[in-house]
């Protein structure tokens, strides 16, 4: 079971991602791969699932994400999602998803313009995913986040339908930027891509505080493991 990870120029949370797959996690009594798929390259190859990881993407020029979903990468992560591909975008990879259109809405400046970085509580909005069939009912996960355009802001039309769709996978318990109605994390409506603004991949081992974000990774191989082949 291979993860592909994303490194676009000024990607810092590549390495972290690499980590928490290729040494924490494990499916059937195996350890999972993982490998690096650098911004210019167009096919995704032979990954199970794609991780698009935090950092500042080209500097976060313009807009965070605004460049780098201009990557050729980009393309493929697309076709890739287009054939129901797993998908899962993390703080600057949900602002890449966002501008790509493959999620709805925005993340904008902070509530209080000021960077966050701290350990938060969440709470799965849904099991009907491929990300979070694996976390208990009720259960409060706690993942760091460390952005400071992480307010996730959509108009009320867009956010009723991510509710009344069951879209919104993750919330906040004690909102840390002020986005709108508690939102963490969304799902698209095939629900196999997933933008979260906090850092599951920094919540894996015992060592880091937390090993809440495993429960994000085992719910994908979880569901890699259940679907047919993607057709490339």
């Amino acid at each position: 079971m291979t993860f592909g990870v994303v490194v676009f120029p000024g990607s810092n949370c590549d390495h972290d991602a690499f980590h928490a797959i290729s040494r924490n996690l494990t499916w059937d009594g195996e350890r999972c791969e993982a490998k690096f798929l650098w911004h210019a390259e167009e096919s995704v190859g032979d990954a199970d699932a794609v991780i698009l990881p935090g950092g500042f993407s080209f500097g976060d020029y313009l807009r965070c994400g605004a460049i780098g979903k201009f990557s050729p990468v980009m393309r493929a992560v697309k076709r890739f999602a287009d054939s129901g591909g797993l998908v899962i975008g993390i703080c600057n990879g949900f602002q890449i998803l966002v501008e790509t259109g493959l999620l709805p809405g925005a993340l904008v400046r902070n509530r209080g313009l000021r960077f966050v970085c701290k350990s938060v509580a969440l709470r799965a909005g849904t099991q009907a995913s491929p990300f979070t069939s694996e976390i208990e009912p009720g259960r409060t996960l706690q993942i760091p986040v460390a952005h400071g355009d992480g307010c996730y802001y959509a108009d009320e039309r867009t956010l009723d339908e991510l509710e009344a769709e069951d879209r919104v996978a993750f919330r906040y318990v004690d909102n840390p930027n002020g986005s709108l109605r508690d939102i963490a994390g969304i799902l698209n409506r095939q629900r196999n891509v997933l933008g979260m603004m906090p850092h599951p991949e920094r919540a894996t081992e015992t060592l880091m505080g937390s090993t809440d974000g495993l429960a994000v990774f085992q719910s994908m191989a979880a569901a890699i493991a259940c679907r047919t082949p993607l057709v490339r």
